[in-house]
C-alpha cells in the first residue's frame, strides 16, 4: 500500500510529527521532511510534492487550533486565503517557464535579514502595532506576493508572511502566527494541487505522514498560545538562519 517500507515509514512519520510541531510556530517544517523525504528515495521533484501533501494536514490543523483560541477569524480572513491559494496555483503552474535563479540566490541573504530583524528589534511581543500598510492593500500585495512564491519556489513561505504581519500590518507576533498559518493552509493546497499535475506524490506515504503532522501541529499550537512571542520568537530566528544554512550549503 505504501510507496515505502515500513522502517523508512516510521522515520517519515517521526519527521512529520516534528515537523508539525515546529512549523505551526514558526515555519520551516519542510527543512525536516524534506531531506527525510529524499533520503528515503524520493525524487527532487516527488519530495517537494509529497511535502505539500503532508504539510497541508499540519498548517490547517494548526489554522484551526488559533481560530478556536480567538487569534484569527476564518470568516473575515477567507478572502486573503483564497488569494494566496489562488497565487500559490499560478506560481506553481509557472515554475518551468520563470527564471528563478536569482531568487535561490536572493533567498538566504532574505531569510538571514528575518532573523536578523526579529533578534534585534525591540518591543516585539504579542501586542499589535501600528500599521504600516491598510489591510486591503496588504491583502492585494503581500498576500498575493508571498503565495506566489510558495508555488514558485516555497522554502521561507513562513518567515516572509510573518515578516509582513508583523512589520507591515502591525500585529502581535502570536497574532502573525496564527494569520500566517491560515495563508501557508491556502498556498499549500494550491502548490499540491498544481503538483498533482506535473509530478507524482506519495499519496499514501504523504496522507500518513499528515496524520502525524496533526498531532506535532496541535502540540506547537497549543504550546505557542500559551507562551507567545518567548518561544515563537526564538523559533523563527532559528528556522530562519537553518533554512539560510542549508540553502547556502546546497549552492556550494
Amino acid at each position: 500500500m505504501f510507496e515505502v517500507s515500513a522502517e523508512i515509514l516510521i522515520l517519515l512519520l517521526g519527521a512529520a510529527f516534528a515537523a508539525g510541531f515546529v512549523d505551526a510556530i514558526a515555519g520551516g517544517g519542510g527543512l525536516i521532511t524534506v531531506p527525510v523525504l529524499l533520503l528515503s528515495g524520493a525524487s527532487p521533484v516527488t519530495a517537494l510534492a509529497t511535502n505539500k501533501v503532508q504539510a497541508i494536514f499540519g498548517a490547517g490543523t494548526a489554522a484551526l487550533t488559533y481560530a478556536k483560541g480567538g487569534h484569527v477569524d476564518l470568516k473575515t480572513d477567507i478572502g486573503p486565503a483564497l488569494i494566496s491559494f489562488a497565487a500559490s496555483v499560478v506560481g506553481a503552474l509557472l515554475i518551468s517557464v520563470l527564471p528563478t535563479d536569482f531568487i535561490r540566490v536572493l533567498l538566504p541573504v532574505l531569510l538571514i535579514a528575518i532573523a536578523l530583524y526579529f533578534w534585534l528589534s525591540k518591543g516585539l511581543n504579542d501586542q499589535d502595532r501600528a500599521r504600516r500598510m491598510s489591510p486591503l492593500v496588504f491583502t492585494a500585495t503581500m498576500v498575493p506576493l508571498v503565495g506566489f512564491y510558495d508555488g514558485l519556489l516555497g522554502p521561507g513561505t513562513g518567515s516572509f508572511f510573518m515578516l509582513a504581519f508583523v512589520s507591515l500590518a502591525g500585529y502581535g507576533v502570536l497574532k502573525a502566527t496564527a494569520h500566517t498559518k491560515l495563508l501557508n493552509f491556502a498556498s499549500n493546497i494550491g502548490a499540491m494541487l498544481a503538483f498533482a499535475f506535473v509530478a507524482s506524490p506519495w499519496w499514501i506515504t504523504g496522507i500518513a505522514m499528515g496524520f502525524a503532522q496533526i498531532l506535532g501541529a496541535r502540540l506547537g499550537a497549543s504550546l505557542a498560545q500559551k507562551i507567545g512571542a518567548r518561544l515563537i520568537k526564538p523559533l523563527v530566528i532559528v528556522t530562519s538562519l537553518a533554512l539560510a544554512l542549508k540553502l547556502f550549503w546546497d549552492m556550494l
